[in-house]
Formats: structure tokens, C-alpha cells, sequence
């Protein structure tokens, strides 16, 4: 048998799932403990105790039959109903009650009553006014008579003690252990929100503490990030050292070339000017999207001040859709290259783009259209890594680039905690690129 659709109704956080392991033991303890006390105990106790008051009541409806007349009976019973610790009198049919009256929540009573009509089979009625007092109505051959007697000589004096004082040290302890428990969790929750922050670009002061076991993962993630960090860095300073030597000799052959004056010459420079963009693309692409600090930023004013400066460009630009409000932790210069490269490729490869811009309360998107012959749907994985080349209807000599424009924005959307998503355009025909950040 599965219990797969168990999982949509348990807790999804750490917490709350602590908290059920804590919660439903004690709950289910407490059940079984219940039921068992109340039938095996409560119940056990409670028709003992009025199996007793029934043969005292015997002895009343004894004399009952055997006086003449009400009075008499009374007068005989008199010195026995003050060591009972009963009042008896006689009372007209009209008096009677018609049914049982007693709480719903009394157990109990319900117990006393089914006991004393099961031995007493003349049982007109059994009234519980409040937890002081049981009145008893019987028909005897004088009449019905009222037999009233005190509550605890038929019930125990604090029946449900037991399961109030279980109960409330119950919650006491869970609330003891759940502090404990939370106590215990806090380090775990740091470490996440620690490797959720780094995923997201964002470097936040985290130590090692808790248990020895969150202890060596909090150490490796150090380690790792630590690891990480100093790759990037690396990484950066190689490109960007091969980009800056190779610009000196490279500007030297420019300033050479522009000196000559035949075709040669000139074929030669443009190459050279090849070159230097290949050097700034790959110098991009070094420095990812480690320029700046996180900051909130309003990503509709961003993508605003990016397509108007595109438009004084003279490019086919426009911002078609915003929604949602609020700001968002953003790289402001990382995620604006990674929109004007999205606008770059656009307008590289058809003649126009669209930006559209959309918040809500748990990410944010930023889609970049063109019109152009767009990319295939088994080769888009593809084209976000870097340096790869496509089919001729998508080109990257078009432009001279060296295959780095979407491996760049991926790059800069996953150091965000995100991710670059390509589609079809449904309104200008070509290629749709969504940015997805998460808030």
C-alpha cells in the first residue's frame, strides 16, 4: 500500500516536522492512556461505588413495602437516613422528572445512571444538578419516591485528575523538549541560509556550531565555499592577465597596420579588431557576475535605464510589460550585462527585441523577445554553454562573437540563484530569454 499522498499534508520545513515527531507520539500516548483509564479504571471504580449505594437503597425500598402509609416509612427510616447520608421523600407523578438529566461531557453520570436502572428496574429518573449532588426517582408500592445522596459517594473525587495532570505536564514537557529541539536546529538553519545566500551570489559570516555532525558539514561548506571562491578569483586574474598582455602586442600590430596603406593592411586590422573584441568578450565572461556588491534594486528601473539606453543606440527597443512591485537583491552591474547581452544577441540576430519585466512575491523575471530565426529546442542547452557554435540560421560569426553572450547570462543568472530559460516568442516569432531570480 502507498502512502505517497501523505507527503502533500506534512510539514515541509525542519520545524514543523520536528515538531510532529514531538507532537504526535505524546498525543497518540496520551489517547491510549485515556481510553484505558477511563474504561478500565473510571468506569471499574464508579459502578463499584454505586453497587454500594444500591443496597442501601434496597433497604429503603424494604421498608417501603413493608410501612402502611408514607409517614410511617419515614418515621422508621429516619434514624438510618442520617448515617446514610440520604434525604428521602415522597413526591407526586407530576414532580417526576421525564427523562435523565446530566451534562454531555459526564462520563461518570452516565455510568451511575445505567447502573442503578440496571439494578434498580423501578427507576423513573436520575438528575445530576451540579458535581454535589445525585437525585434518584424510583416508583415504590407507596409511590414515587426521591432518594438524594452526595455525588462522591458514587463517583471518585477527582475523576479526571489523572488525564489533566498527564496532559498538562505533557505540553510541558513538549514545549521544553521543542525548545531544546529548536535550540539544536538553529545551527542547521544558519548553514542552510548560509549555502542559500552563496548560491544566490551573496556572501554571508557563517561558523561551524551545533552538533559534531553539523559541525563537519558547516566545516565543508566553509572548505567548499572557501574552494570555490578562490577558483573564481583565480580564474578571473588568469583571463583577465592573458586579456591585458595580449592587448599591449595587439595594439602595437593595430598601430603598425594603420600605418600601411594597401588592401593587405586593411584585411589584416580588421582581424586585429577581431581579436580585441574576442579579448573583451572573453574578459566578460572572467568576470561573471562577481562585479559589485548585492543590493536591493527596483529591476523595473533597471530594465528601464536599459532599453532607453539602447534606444539613444538607435536599436529597435521597447518595454512592453511590467508588474508586480518591490525591490530585489541584485548585482545592479552584473544582471545589466546580462540584459544588454540578451538585447545584444537579439538585435544581432533579427531587427528588434521586447523587454518585459514581472515581480512577485517569490521571484522575479526578466524576458528579453526578438524576431529573429530563433534557436531549436533540442539545441538550447547547447547554446548557454560556453563557446558553443550553432547551426548557420544562428551563427555567432554574424557577429564576431566567440559563443560567450548566453554563457555569460546563465552564469550571471545562476550566481543570482537562478537560471537562464530559452523559449519560443509567441508574440515577435524568434527567441524568448527569461531571466529567473528568486526572491
Amino acid at each position: 500500500m502507498s502512502f505517497r499522498w501523505l507527503k502533500h499534508y506534512m510539514p515541509r520545513s525542519l520545524y514543523g516536522r520536528a515538531a510532529l515527531i514531538l507532537v504526535l507520539p505524546v498525543v497518540a500516548l496520551q489517547l491510549v492512556v485515556s481510553v484505558a483509564f477511563i474504561q478500565r479504571h473510571l468506569e471499574d471504580v464508579t459502578t463499584q461505588m454505586t453497587l454500594t449505594v444500591v443496597r442501601e437503597l434496597g433497604m429503603i425500598a424494604g421498608q417501603t413495602a413493608a410501612a402502611p402509609d408514607q409517614q410511617s416509612m419515614l418515621d422508621q427510616m429516619a434514624p438510618f437516613l442520617a448515617a446514610l447520608q440520604m434525604e428521602v421523600r415522597f413526591v407526586t407523578p407530576e414532580v417526576v422528572p421525564k427523562a435523565d438529566q446530566l451534562r454531555w461531557y459526564d462520563f461518570s453520570g452516565r455510568v451511575v445512571s445505567a447502573t442503578l436502572r440496571e439494578a434498580i428496574p423501578q427507576t423513573l429518573a436520575v438528575l445530576f444538578p451540579d458535581n454535589l449532588r445525585v437525585e434518584l426517582y424510583f416508583m415504590s408500592d407507596l409511590g414515587p419516591v426521591e432518594v438524594a445522596f452526595g455525588r462522591r459517594r458514587v463517583t471518585a473525587a477527582a475523576p479526571h485528575q489523572l488525564i489533566v495532570t498527564m496532559v498538562f505536564f505533557s505540553m510541558l514537557m513538549t514545549v521544553i523538549a521543542f525548545l531544546y529541539l529548536r535550540n539544536q536546529l538553529r545551527p542547521i538553519t544558519r548553514l542552510a541560509s548560509a549555502a542559500q545566500a552563496f548560491g544566490r551570489g551573496h556572501n554571508v559570516a557563517y561558523s561551524p556550531s551545533g552538533a559534531t555532525e553539523v559541525r563537519v558539514a558547516g566545516s565543508a561548506f566553509v572548505d567548499m565555499r572557501a574552494r570555490i571562491e578562490r577558483q573564481i578569483e583565480q580564474r578571473t586574474m588568469m583571463l583577465s592577465g592573458v586579456s591585458h598582455d595580449l592587448r599591449t602586442p595587439l595594439t602595437r600590430l593595430k598601430l603598425g597596420l594603420s600605418m600601411l596603406d594597401d588592401d593587405e593592411a586593411v584585411l589584416l586590422l580588421g582581424d586585429v579588431d577581431e581579436m580585441e573584441r574576442m579579448l573583451d568578450e572573453f574578459l566578460e565572461f572572467s568576470r561573471g557576475a562577481s562585479e559589485g556588491k548585492a543590493e536591493s534594486v527596483d529591476p523595473h528601473a533597471l530594465a528601464q535605464q536599459i532599453v532607453e539606453d539602447a534606444k539613444r543606440e538607435g536599436k529597435q527597443v521597447r518595454l512592453v510589460k511590467t508588474s508586480g512591485e518591490g525591490k530585489v537583491m541584485l548585482r545592479p552591474m552584473a544582471m545589466r550585462r546580462a540584459v544588454e547581452n540578451l538585447l545584444g544577441n537579439a538585435l544581432r540576430y533579427g531587427t528588434r527585441a521586447e523587454v518585459s519585466v514581472v515581480v512577485t512575491d517569490k521571484s522575479l523575471r526578466i524576458s528579453v523577445e526578438d524576431d529573429g530565426p530563433g534557436i531549436p529546442s533540442d539545441q538550447r542547452v547547447e547554446a548557454m554553454k560556453p563557446f558553443a557554435r550553432l547551426d548557420p540560421s544562428r551563427n555567432r560569426n554574424q557577429g564576431g562573437g566567440v559563443g560567450l553572450g548566453l554563457a555569460i547570462v546563465a552564469d550571471i543568472a545562476r550566481a543570482h540563484g537562478g537560471a537562464l530559460r530559452l523559449s519560443d516568442s509567441e508574440r515577435l516569432g524568434g527567441l524568448r530569454a527569461d531571466i529567473v531570480v528568486g526572491r
